[in-house]
């Protein structure tokens, strides 16, 4: 018969048998209980749940809604190239609307906050870049008129000023000190919604992306998207610890991983834009990887560490240090180098001019090399709110030679300059310049250096065509630059 166990009342010597089950078991999961709490020592920590919303209500009268106004230009010659290539795949079948009722204007959003109260601002330079008018909405719906006093790419850090006195500037905290699992705050104005809080907590930190960014990234799981960026990143106690700046995404949505520029990085670069309208920054002149496993037990270490220099640059500091290829750097200024993004972290934050000591690894035995560091190749400059640049308008962005790239060019007796980006709907983009052309002659002058160029456009016709030579993957050509 079925028996209900819940219900069915046990036999005499069932019932003594489940009592002494019942007793045995207890006192197994006791003794077990005793054994896992001496052999594991407790490791419970407390969690709590950070309640912003009391800071929130503190320090959103200092965080602002940049607007942003674009012109754009009248050929649309991205979204012309873009067609021309649909074309070519679709053929006659896709139909295009009228390109001629694209608006001439752009308008874009994003964050920025007060750092001081005389009216300096701070948010991304990815914000502004390209902007013709800047204004700042603030929380009590107020509308002030912004000016770029200047903006750094490599950063991605730009440093706006308002007119006013009194403003709630934030304070600023100490990035190094944040731990991971940290709570963090941050207020923008995501996809325009002003003035949006979300939290989270700190997921990592001194987080490098490439050689195009020179600050190590915090990593939060706080929830960023579009018009966040610009905006502060908070502590528990207020205090800005840095600046939202982007996140990883494959939609262009968040996707759980946010990334912010430490405020102290912020600072030195605000301070740089603010005081010399340029960011100078140290040069060493090496290129280091990590070390992996096999690489670790090949060159005797003990663990995966240092940073193993694939190149040292001719005539940089490195190189007249002594530091070879090969040389693994095991410390910088006494810091212990663990990843090639230690170093690079340590370098972005150096000075020109500073002195340097490391210590490396050759050959197996332990070295101390010394030198100075010098100011870096004038990569990516920054742009300052009042230049108005011939070069811009052309829509060249264009950097000096390294000693490596010029010993290359040097077999041909040339010497040029280097194009890193060029705006698709400049006027150098519709004569065929691209991005990775060496420009060496430009309107019948040699160029050699930036300050060439720029020298050359000042002789310029206002109308007419004139000529660029350039090396393009190793091959001279020269184009005509319609200058309209």
């Amino acid at each position: 018969m079925p028996i209900n166990m819940s219900t069915a009342p046990a036999k005499p010597r069932m019932r003594h048998w489940l009592q002494r089950s019942t007793l045995a078991l207890a006192m197994s999961t006791a003794m077990l209980a005793g054994v896992y709490t001496t052999a594991m020592p407790s490791a419970h920590a407390a969690v709590t749940t950070a309640d912003f919303s009391d800071l929130v209500q503190q320090v959103t009268p200092a965080v602002a809604r940049v607007n942003v106004t674009k012109t754009v230009s009248e050929a649309e010659l991205a979204k012309a190239q873009t067609a021309e290539l649909l074309r070519q795949f679709f053929g006659d079948r896709l139909r295009i609307p009228d390109q001629a009722a694209t608006p001439a204007i752009e308008h874009a959003y994003g964050t920025a906050f007060f750092v001081t109260t005389n009216g300096y601002m701070l948010t991304n330079h990815h914000v502004v870049e390209g902007a013709d008018k800047i204004t700042v909405t603030l929380n009590d719906r107020t509308e002030l008129d912004a000016t770029l006093v200047g903006s750094d790419e490599r950063s991605d850090v730009a440093v706006l000023k308002v007119s006013g006195k009194q403003f709630p500037a934030l304070p600023i905290g100490d990035s190094n000190g944040l731990k991971v699992g940290e709570p963090v705050l941050a207020i923008g104005s995501p996809f325009g919604f002003d003035y949006s809080a979300s939290a989270g907590i700190v997921s990592a930190k001194s987080r490098n992306f490439s050689r195009d960014t020179s600050v190590p990234f915090i990593q939060t799981d706080v929830a960023l998207n579009p018009g966040n960026s610009g905006g502060p990143l908070f502590n528990q106690r207020g205090e800005v610890i840095g600046i939202n700046s982007r996140i990883f995404s494959g939609t262009g949505g968040y996707m759980g991983l946010s990334f912010s520029i430490p405020i102290d990085a912020a600072m030195d670069i605000y301070e740089q834009l603010k005081t010399n309208g340029e960011v100078a920054r140290a040069y060493l002149g090496i290129y280091p990887q990590d070390i992996d496993r096999n690489l670790a037990e090949a060159y005797n270490l003990a663990r995966p560490q240092g940073a193993l220099l694939t190149r040292v640059s001719p005539d940089s500091p490195a190189q007249k240090a002594g530091l070879r290829p090969g040389d693994i750097i095991l410390q910088y200024n006494d810091a212990q180098i663990m990843r090639a993004s230690d170093l690079l972290n340590l370098l972005n934050r150096a000075k020109p001019n500073d002195a340097f000591h490391v210590q490396i690894q050759r050959d197996g035995k332990r070295m101390l090399a010394r030198g100075t560091l010098a100011y870096a190749p004038n990569d990516v400059r920054a742009q300052s709110g009042d230049q108005q640049d011939n070069d811009i308008q052309l829509g060249l962005r264009l950097r000096d030679l390294t000693a490596d790239e010029q010993a290359e060019l040097a077999v041909d007796n040339k010497t040029g300059i280097l194009v890193t980006t060029v705006d698709p709907t400049g006027l150098a983009a519709r004569s065929g310049i691209m991005a990775g052309d060496v420009i060496t002659n430009f309107h019948q002058k040699p160029i050699k250096k930036v300050t060439d160029f720029s020298s050359a456009i000042s002789t310029l016709p206002k109308k007419g065509v004139v000529t660029i030579e350039v090396i393009r993957q190793g091959v001279p050509g020269i184009i005509g630059l319609r200058i309209e």
